[in-house]
């Protein structure tokens, strides 16, 4: 006969794995990355290029599409917008001016609508647009 977990520790399970995963992906593309790149003209640009941005965040697809596609919602909403807004305010808080915060703020309000549209177009598209609530987090 096989345990299973309680209801709590499953929703729990599954806000933090996707936390996890958010927070690895994030040292793997953007912690290595710590330097500024001084251009010719005398302008700074980075730490980051467009590219580990862009492979961050599309690194970020397969588990998301994999949990909305199984119409959990929430989970990976909440678990990949704490991981990015986690990894953010450690990495950048070493930073004096105090403007992190802003940036860290920005991190966290747009990894949570990105995800939060994304998870309810993918859970739409994979159940056939059919009416049941996308938004409830379980199925």
């Amino acid at each position: 006969m096989r345990r299973r977990l309680p209801k709590s520790a499953l929703r729990l399970w599954t806000i933090l794995m996707p936390a996890l995963v958010a927070l690895a992906l994030w040292a793997a593309w953007l912690g290595w990355d710590q330097r500024y790149d001084v251009q010719p003209d005398g302008t700074t640009t980075g730490p980051y290029a467009a590219w580990q941005v862009a492979g961050l965040v599309l690194t970020l697809l397969a588990p998301l599409y994999r949990a909305a596609s199984r119409q959990d919602i929430a989970g990976p909403v909440l678990g990949i917008t704490a991981g990015l807004t986690i990894a953010a305010a450690y990495d950048w808080s070493d930073d004096t001016s105090g403007l992190f915060v802003i940036g860290v703020g920005a991190v966290m309000v747009g990894s949570l609508v990105t995800t939060a549209v994304l998870s309810v177009v993918i859970a739409s598209v994979k159940r056939g647009g059919q009416g049941r609530g996308a938004l409830a987090g379980t199925g």
